[in-house]
């Protein structure tokens, strides 16, 4: 099974503190790398994760509030400080183009290669990115501004073909693709050789859901069915609730209720409130409701 990793690069929230980067992940899946917000201190903790600069070519903006993009334009200008050639693509919404565009002209001539700009629509459930491995959807949520989360899904891959059975019946290669494709094997005997014999069911696809920043949805789980691994804000605390309520943030337990009713493999909590030295108290609050609760955490690695 080939990597789908999320590395956290930084999970705190909007007010600056030494024990968290602001929010940014780096979404890895069969051998791509794609960035998700980008937060201040980007590059320098794309260096610390020791992940290659020349490997990411997407960004994924949720919404645009500083501790989610005021890392972008530092980053863009040392991409071509190190000589990139390849195009950059930015998804977002529409509000920072212009905003992008004016940097650029200031801060980043002669770059070398483009920056594409790719709108979001932060209102529908729509697919923005596709290749012959992977999906990228948007996500609807619900926060003070246009906000959108992000959706990573593998595409389907071919059963694999049992080894044994290609020496067993000296089946050429020239056939290997079909019996992948379904199907059976004729013997030059005229033996037919079902093809459930021959292979070995593909892996599920996995899927990676990037939640941030949201008011609690009580239907948000019906967008995440078929989510191996949840990201979902947790700003607050119960303790805080009126606070979650009055700035369209989540606390630990709504995240927790939203994996619960999604089904979801795993969840992953950040964003959190500066106002909490010990961020035990938000996964004890979340383990409550979904037992299979992680802290983020700068430098971690999940596994989807």
């Amino acid at each position: 099974m080939q990597p789908f990793r999320v590395h956290i690069l930084g999970c705190g929230s909007a007010l600056p503190t030494l024990k968290h980067y602001p929010s940014m992940q780096i979404v890895e899946c069969r051998g791509k790398l794609f960035m998700v917000d980008c937060g201040e201190g980007a590059q320098l903790q794309i260096r610390r994760s020791g992940l290659s600069f020349n490997k990411m070519s997407h960004v994924f903006i949720s919404h645009l509030h500083g501790d989610h993009c005021f890392g972008l334009i530092g980053m863009i200008s040392t991409f071509g400080l190190l000589g990139r050639t390849v195009s950059l693509h930015v998804y977002a919404p529409a509000d920072l183009e212009d905003m992008l565009d004016r940097q650029m002209q200031l801060f980043c001539r002669d770059l070398g290669y483009d920056v594409v700009f790719h709108t979001v629509d932060t209102t529908n459930h729509l697919t923005v990115y596709e290749d012959h491995s992977l999906s990228v959807e948007t996500i609807p949520l619900d926060h003070r501004i246009p906000t959108c989360g992000y959706i990573f899904r593998e595409k389907p891959t071919l059963p694999h073909i049992r080894r044994d059975m290609i020496e067993f019946y000296n089946i050429p290669i020239s056939q290997i693709n079909n019996i992948k494709s379904g199907c059976d094997w004729t013997t030059p005997e005229g033996e037919v050789i079902p093809n459930k014999r021959l292979t070995t069911p593909a892996e599920k696809p996995r899927a990676y859901a990037y939640c941030s920043d949201t008011a609690y949805i009580p239907t948000l789980h019906q967008h995440l069915k078929g989510v191996t691994t949840l990201y979902h804000e947790a700003t607050y605390a119960d303790d805080n609730l009126l606070m979650a309520q009055k700035y369209h943030h989540s606390t630990a337990r709504q995240a927790a209720m939203v994996a619960r009713d999604a089904q979801v493999g795993q969840l992953l909590l950040g964003h959190f409130s500066s106002r909490y030295s010990d961020e035990s108290v938000l996964l004890n609050e979340a383990q409550e409701i979904f037992v299979n609760t992680s802290l983020t955490n700068e430098m971690a690695v999940f596994d989807v």
